[in-house]
């Protein structure tokens, strides 16, 4: 396993879960995984489960982590703090988000969009023909179809 698969796993043995059996009994597994870190915040999630879908955007590990410290610091904390220390999400592929008001929508209300669109250069306007290069293409969008 990965380092950060050590580090998410790390603290089974000190009985922060219930266990349950196993699908034949022989062995009992973890109701539930403990994480040290948000591993589902920092990855992101998409799916359907039991009729409810989710699609979460990733966000950046550090920035994760104060958020996380500071709500667990002040349960009480407010929106506007949170966004200092955690102010969007964080996509693999780039990409310019455009506004903050789906973001905020999203960390208040667990419902959000976040328009996100290409970032680009223009390259070659001296030479009388120009191109536009794509440097990041929004997130979940594939080269191919461009």
């Amino acid at each position: 396993m990965s380092r950060i698969a050590h580090e998410l796993l790390e603290d089974l043995d000190k009985e922060t879960v219930n266990f349950v059996e196993n699908y034949d009994g022989q062995e009992t597994m973890p109701e539930v995984l403990p994480a040290r870190i948000p591993n589902l915040l920092i990855n992101g999630s998409s799916g359907i489960a039991v009729g409810m879908a989710t699609n979460m955007a990733p966000h950046n590990l550090e920035e994760s982590i104060s958020a996380c410290l500071a709500f667990i610091d002040n349960p009480e904390i407010s929106t506007e703090e949170l966004l200092k220390l955690i102010p969007g999400p964080d996509f693999p592929t780039g990409g310019i988000i455009n506004g903050k008001l789906g973001i905020r929508n999203a960390y208040e209300t667990g419902k959000g969009k976040v328009q996100i669109r290409a970032r680009t250069e223009i390259e070659g306007e001296d030479k009388g023909k120009a191109k536009i290069i794509v440097t990041e293409i929004p997130y979940m969008v594939k080269k191919q179809d461009w």
